[in-house]
Parts: structure tokens; sequence; C-alpha cells
């Protein structure tokens, strides 16, 4: 059958649950298929691989009278049934994020975490819409559960302690939205979803709103998804979820089929780490429907066909280099050579790397992809960029880069191999692993700061700093031999080994040491009262009480100091009094 005259369907549409960990996601899931699992009715809920279908008559049986005489051409939901980010990010569609919709969790008494910002990002940087469910509401202190099927009659209901602290917490999630760009309020208030993301307020635990979720998600799905869910019967195309090995079958995938038809007997086009495969399909697999599924006696069903939207293990030969998030398509003879080179190119990275820079390593291709989003935001260039464990050969790399902040590797929810462990005990790298890319990035911002104050720190070590001091006339402590007398530092640093000058320019000695309260100084700043030792003047002849004396900094590294912007405000007023000084002897001094 040609392209041209393929029937085509409506899918359901693909929703991603987000949000940090212990904020709902896994519960509120469970709420959603037991809920129906419970009822036994036609619409039953099945689960599987990696998604949860929940069928249109399902979802009107837990709405109830909310979708009382509302009709929907859309056949239902498919829910991401994976942690919620990480799903995210490595499911895919020609490049693209292949969620339709997404459900961000929030736990209303912790309010934004790490994660919850983190999928945020990725929410805002794929351009997903999204819903967010306020979790937790029954742990609201005076809480109380009534029927009224909308939220606006169940919070009128709740005495005045458990309304005004439900408002003061929805509010503060409001403005987290907004600071992120989001105008948001509860759903009920909404007059154009277009414009504002909607709030359900839910208990995951109790069910309460969950039955209003589900209404706004089919609702807006069915407003605003239709075009994009209509897809054709024809050869099936997904996205990989997972590579797993299973006990008696061998390497199987779970993926995610987001078009079309796959049938047991198709042969298939997937992404590895090198070159694509073409495989032939040996099995379809799903786990029975989740009112039997916790039956030992049999894990998987064969079926002979999938069709889109659903969740499905695959069975197949030379699985082993396939990477989750790469494309997954069904083989046409015709089109073979094409379907080849595009499922190559969707699963390389499309990045322009650097001669110097950082190295990335990360599970998926669509976190490696979020990863790099959020190091080109922070300007860092980036030498190698790939999917798959941190190597020897990799810490060799990044240890090889000649700039000390590029001696770096962010691995991300991927392990350090026994002999990369093992070079890494002899080099310079810094390698920061986290399985939440917001986590990682934050850790990482923090030690570049502290790596750049330690190489300027390291930097000001190979020069003379300007530094200007009193002598205090009531402090004389000894008059030669060294010369020990209390000093003020008006301006500017000095440290022990630096020679002195007087406002003439002639060099009176060298500093030996610099003490405080009787412990030893490497070096005094601006403002503080030391006990310096000069090898060289005698106080009353060369120096005398109340004297301002200065640094004698060589000529070279004033203009080393100038040119690399190592001055402070402070110490740049000190040096061009220096300056000064200096070429009142030699006119043409540090020019």
């Amino acid at each position: 059958m040609s392209k041209k005259t393929r029937e085509k369907y409506l899918r359901q549409p693909i929703v991603s649950v987000l949000g940090h960990v212990d904020h709902g996601k896994t519960t509120l899931l469970d709420f959603i298929r037991g809920s129906t699992v419970a009822a036994r009715e036609a619409g039953a809920i099945t689960q599987h691989i990696g998604a949860t279908e929940v069928p249109i008559d399902a979802i009107h049986n837990i709405c109830g009278d909310l979708l009382k005489g509302k009709k929907f051409t859309l056949p239902g939901l498919l829910f991401i049934d994976t942690p919620g980010h990480h799903a995210f990010t490595t499911l895919r569609a020609r490049g693209g994020a292949l969620a339709d919709l997404a459900v961000l969790i929030v736990d209303i008494n912790e309010g934004f975490k790490p994660q919850t910002y983190e999928s945020l990002n990725i929410l805002k940087r794929n351009k997903t819409p999204f819903v967010v469910a306020v979790n937790k509401i029954d742990t609201i202190t005076g809480w109380e559960t009534f029927d009224d099927i909308l939220f606006e009659k169940r919070l009128e209901k709740q005495r005045t302690l458990a309304k005004d602290i439900f408002e003061e917490k929805i509010y503060e999630i409001i403005g987290v939205l907004y600071e992120n760009k989001f105008k948001s309020d509860i759903y009920s208030r909404i007059k154009d979803f277009s414009r504002n993301v909607a709030i359900v307020p839910i208990s995951a635990k109790t069910g309460e709103g969950i039955p209003e979720l589900l209404m706004i998600l089919i609702g807006l799905a069915q407003r605003f998804l239709e075009k994009r869910l209509l897809v054709e019967k024809g050869p099936g195309r997904g996205s990989v979820l997972e590579v797993k090995e299973e006990i008696g079958i061998g390497t199987t995938i779970d993926a995610i089929i987001y078009d079309g038809i796959v049938k047991s007997t198709d042969n298939i086009v997937v992404g590895t780490s090198d070159e694509p495969i073409l495989t032939k399909i040996k099995a379809l697999l799903r786990p029975k429907p989740l009112d039997e599924i916790r039956d030992p006696r049999e894990k998987f069903d064969r079926v002979e066909e999938v069709h889109a939207a659903c969740g499905v293990k695959i069975s197949a030969t030379n699985l082993e280099k396939v990477i989750p998030g790469a494309p997954l398509v069904v083989a046409i003879e015709e089109n073979l050579a094409k379907l080849m080179e595009e499922v190559k190119r969707q699963s390389k990275i499309d990045i322009e790397l650097d001669e110097e820079g950082i190295i990335i390593k990360a599970d998926t291709i669509g976190s490696l992809e979020a990863i790099i989003f959020e190091v080109r935001q922070r300007n860092i260039p980036i030498r190698k960029a790939e999917v798959g464990h941190v190597s020897k050969r990799d810490i060799i790399d990044a240890n090889a880069s000649s700039n000390p902040l590029y001696k770096v590797i962010l691995a991300f929810n991927v392990k350090i191999l026994a002999e990369a462990k093992e070079e890494l005990l002899t080099s310079d790298v810094a390698i920061f692993e986290e399985d939440v890319i917001y986590t990682m990035m934050e850790k990482y911002d923090e030690w570049i700061v502290r790596k750049k104050e330690e190489i300027e720190k390291e930097k000001r070590k190979e020069y003379t700093y300007p530094g200007m001091i009193k002598f205090l006339p009531e402090y004389v402590f000894r008059a030669s031999n060294p010369a020990i007398i209390g000093v003020r530092v008006l301006g500017g640093r000095i440290k022990p080994g630096i020679r002195l000058m007087r406002q003439d320019g002639k060099v009176i000695g060298e500093i030996k040491s610099i003490q405080s309260e009787k412990k030893s100084l490497d070096e005094a700043i601006q403002g503080q009262e030391v006990a310096i030792s000069i090898d060289g003047p005698t106080v009353g002849r060369q120096i005398k009480p109340g004297d301002i004396l200065y640094t004698d900094i060589p000529e070279n590294d004033a203009k080393k100091l100038i040119e690399l912007d190592l001055l402070n405000a402070d110490e740049r007023d000190v040096l061009n009094k220096i300056i000064e000084i200096k070429r009142t002897i030699d006119r043409f001094w540090g020019m």
C-alpha cells in the first residue's frame, strides 16, 4: 500500500510523569492502575513495558460525572512508567522529545527541589505542554476529604487553617513557575489553557484530584494535540527505552512505539553506539494486563503485532550494542539504505566538538543532549561527548588538557570502569558522578568557582603584588638586624620575601617574616595590623616611624598584573602609586 493511501488513526498521547524523588510519581500511577483494576471493567488499564495504557472508557470510569456527556475521539492516554526525568530525556522521536504531554509532580510541603527544577528545564527546552500535579494535599494540617467532584467546592469546605496553609503553599509554587517564565493557576481558575499552566491539587494516596488530573490531560490532548496524534497504519517507529538481559531470552530491548505498526515477523533497524543494525524480530513480548501481572506462572505474552502508541519488549539478535534513546524503525526493503542512514543520523549527537574542553559521558542520547545544552549555556567548550561508561581512555584524554579547568568528566548515570578508577589515582582529573543533571551541574559550577580561585592564588604566587604599609610609631620591637616594626596595611598586600621601598623610590630591605598574635602569616592584606621583620634597614636611619612604604615591584611583574587583570580595585590603586614613584626615576617604567 502506498504511503498516500495508508489509513490513518488517532493514537493516544504519550504522557511523561516527571518530578523530584519521593514526590509521588509511582504512587500516582499505582493509584490510576489500581482504581481500574479493582473495578475489573471493560476499559481496564494494561501495563506494558515501560508504559501504562489508560483507555478512554477507563478514564470515563475514573472521572465519573466530571466527563458526563463529553465525547472524545482519542483512544486514551499512555503514561511512561519509569523514573520521570530519565524517561523523558531517553525517549526521542526524530531527534526531539517523544512525550506529547507531561505531568510535573510537586510535593506541596517540599515545593521545588533539584529534580523538579531539572524537569522544568527539560520541559521548557523541549516546549512540551505540561500540567502541574501538586501532590500530598492530604498531609496539610486539618485537611479533610469531601465527595464534591470539583476542587473549589472541596476547598470551600476546609477549615480556615487548612485553607490558609493550602493557599500559601500554592502561591509559592505559582511564584516559582512565574520566575521560570510560566503563568499558572489552579485549573478551575484558568480561562485560557493555551497561555497558562494548569495546577491540579491531588493526593496520590487517597485519590483526591486524580479524576480532575485525567480530565485536564485528556481535554488538553483532545483540544490541542489532535493533529500531532494522527498517525498512519504503516511500518512502525519507536524509541529504545532500555536494553536488558533476560534469562532464557538473551539481550532484549524495551521500546515505546509512537507511530505505525510493528509485527512479530518484521525486520527492524536500530541505532547503536556504532553503525545501525538490521535484525529480525524473534518475538514481541508484553506483560499480562495488570489484573493478572502478579501471577508468576507466565511473565510475558507473545503477540503478533503492536500498534502505536504502546510499550513492548523486543527479542532479536545482535542487540548488544543498542543504546537507550536510539531510534527503531521497521525495515522496508526498497528504502533500506535511506532508513539506515536516518537511524545513524538520529543515533549520533549533532554537536560541534572543540579541540580543548571537558568530556561528557551519559547513559542515553537524550541525557547527553540535555547535558550538552546545560554546558553550552555556560560557554564551556566540549572535547568529547559520548554515550557509555567512563573508560581509561577518557581519563587519559581529560588529563591531557593544558587548561586545568578542562580536566573534567561529567559522568551522568554511568559507571567508572575499573581501569579508569586506577588511572584516576595518578591524574588531575575531576569527575562528577550524578544521576540528576541539575545536581551535577550545580556541583560542577561550585567546583569551577573553587578551581578558579585556586588557579588565581597560584598565579598570584608568581608575581610581586602591590602593597602599601604605614610604619606605626609606637611599635618598634627591634631597631635592626633585622628591624622588627609594627605596620598597618593601607592597601594591597605584603608577603615574606618581597622588597620594600620608600616614597622616594629607594629600596630599604626585604620582608623576612610577618606575624600577628604570635602566629606567622603567609601574607597580610588591606586593613590588617601586623609585625614585620625587615632585613636591611635601621630604624631612625633608612626608615622612621610614620613612614609610608611600598612593595618594590619588578617592571615585568607590573606589566603582567595589568595584562592578566589579576588586581582588584584597591590593588590597582596602589600599583598606580608605585608606577608614579618609579617614573620619577625612569619616565618610561612599566610602559
